[in-house]
């Protein structure tokens, strides 16, 4: 079996793939989230997996870990807020605990080097934290280990940002839903984007500050922040080839 994805191996070819710790996993995490009406409730899980099997095949030298699907709970000015139907999240001490566990159970392997690959904003502090956790505990069992974490976007240049909004970006805290993150499902997944149930909403304005109970009505009903009306396959395309040349241009 020749894939990049560790799930698909049998369990005697993984054992030799990562038995000499030199072989890189890379572990998508995203989430289980409304994006809209017009576009499944999983590209926070399948966007991160796609770049990650795209910068393992371009390495030859990194295998692909399953997904963790399940993100912390999506907040109102990011995430349009946890209140919509399908949008499922866990609490950050079980994400954090998830993925120290996950980590820990592939240094128990003999896998030494990891990069969490994150598509779900709300994510970031609670995988800092069990990246660090998971670092401290292999030092004390006498074991150097090494995680990477980084979010997809932050490898998107000012200069693809003008490319696919040349009439000015509203800013990425409302892109939940919108532009980019529609362009690069058309592209990757076009069967789970309908475009004719598109709902064409201005950039979402917030207050500086957050409330709790979330309140529904700082989100337009459709649950997107900005429009993805001008979504298309090509924009994501130019996304995409830049996050995974420029991710693996870092980690090679």
């Amino acid at each position: 079996m020749n894939s990049v994805k560790l799930a698909e191996m049998d369990w005697m070819s993984y054992r030799d793939r990562v038995k000499d710790g030199e072989c890189t996993i890379l572990l998508p995490v995203g989430a289980i989230e409304q994006h809209g009406p017009h576009m499944s409730l999983n590209p926070d899980v399948l966007i991160p997996e796609h770049i990650a099997c795209r910068v393992a095949e371009r390495s030859g030298n990194m295998l692909v870990a399953p997904p963790i699907a399940y993100g912390y709970k999506s907040q109102v000015k990011s995430g349009g807020g946890n209140f919509f139907p399908g949008t499922t999240c866990v609490s950050g001490r079980s994400l954090e605990e998830y993925a120290y566990d996950v980590i820990l159970a592939y240094v128990a392997h003999g896998n030494r080097e990891f990069i969490v690959v994150n598509g779900h904003f709300e994510n970031s502090m609670f995988l800092v934290e069990a990246a660090d956790r998971a670092v401290k505990h292999a030092r004390l069992s006498g074991v150097a280990i090494k995680v990477v974490l980084l979010s997809y976007w932050d490898f998107i240049s000012e200069a693809t940002i003008e490319k696919v909004f040349p009439e000015g970006f509203s800013g990425w805290a409302v892109e939940h839903g919108g532009v980019l993150e529609t362009s690069i499902m058309l592209k990757i997944h076009p069967d789970q984007v309908d475009m004719s149930r598109v709902v064409d909403v201005p950039p979402a304005e917030f207050p500086p500050y957050d409330v709790f109970p979330p309140d529904p009505s700082w989100v337009a009903s459709s649950g997107t922040l900005s429009s993805p009306a001008k979504a298309t396959a090509e924009k994501g395309e130019w996304i995409l080839e830049e996050c995974i040349e420029r991710i693996s241009r870092t980690f090679s």
